[in-house]
């Protein structure tokens, strides 16, 4: 047994640049015809470029009708990947001066659009008996998020509550879901702020909280990733597998 997607359509949230891109990338390069989402449609053509069998189109995971749209305009999902999310350009601070819409924004793509996404693939997967469902959470949501900020660590800590619900729901029809939940890797414009944010001694000091003494990088996560959507993961469900390099 090899891990192979030949004939399985695979749909990627956050396609658009990161971590989602390697994801997205790797299911075309392992055989399946892939669909990459994104708002960002500039990071979209970057992806899709000189990769044969994968497809791109624009999305916003918070616009429920969208969503249900570009899925059935897509066809039956044997596997869906919601990598979109991030923490929507804003930056820690004291939560008495988080606003309300600020505290909505980061839910939304993170915790709803995992949702949504999910409702609209279920349905074909439940009639083909199979299907897969990877989230890509983060540390943020099993311990403290780096950045301080609380609608993250919510919503991330949310997404793995959907993940393990969902697998007890959707297991009588065939249907595993799990969670990577990324440490820090370099994969983005958000996290490279982050990372010079923390100067040259607050950058030694974060990889020495790692026991493997370094980042991740985007195959680390993307391998995980491929290893929930393939064959050999065929009786695990509900399952959070961190990938941070050892905490």
């Amino acid at each position: 047994m090899k891990i192979g997607f030949e004939g399985q359509r695979v749909v990627v949230t956050g396609a658009g640049h990161g971590i989602g891109r390697g994801i997205a990338r790797a299911f075309a390069e392992l055989g399946a015809t892939t669909l990459g989402l994104d708002i960002n449609t500039a990071g979209l053509k970057e992806t899709a470029a000189e990769q044969n069998g994968l497809e791109t189109a624009p999305l916003d995971v918070t616009d429920a009708s969208a969503v249900q749209a570009v899925i059935a305009g897509f066809g039956p999902v044997d596997i869906l990947v919601h990598s979109a999310g991030g923490v929507c350009g804003q930056a820690g601070k004291p939560v008495e001066e988080v606003t309300l819409s600020e505290w909505q924004a980061i839910l939304a793509v993170n915790l709803t659009g995992a949702f949504l996404m999910a409702q609209a693939v279920i349905p074909a997967m439940k009639a083909a008996g199979h299907g897969r469902i990877v989230t890509i959470s983060s540390g943020a949501g099993i311990g403290v998020s780096l950045t301080g900020i609380q609608a993250y660590a919510a919503a991330k800590a949310g997404e793995i509550g959907l993940t393990r619900q969902l697998a007890h729901e959707l297991g009588p029809f065939g249907v595993t879901v799990n969670s990577v939940a990324p440490g820090f890797v370099r994969s983005n414009p958000t996290s490279e702020r982050q990372w010079e944010a923390y100067g040259s001694d607050g950058q030694k000091r974060l990889v020495e909280t790692i026991a493997l003494r370094r980042l991740g990088t985007v195959a680390d996560i993307t391998n995980a990733v491929l290893f929930f959507a393939s064959d050999y993961a065929g009786w695990i469900s509900g399952q959070t597998l961190s990938v941070d390099g050892g905490k």
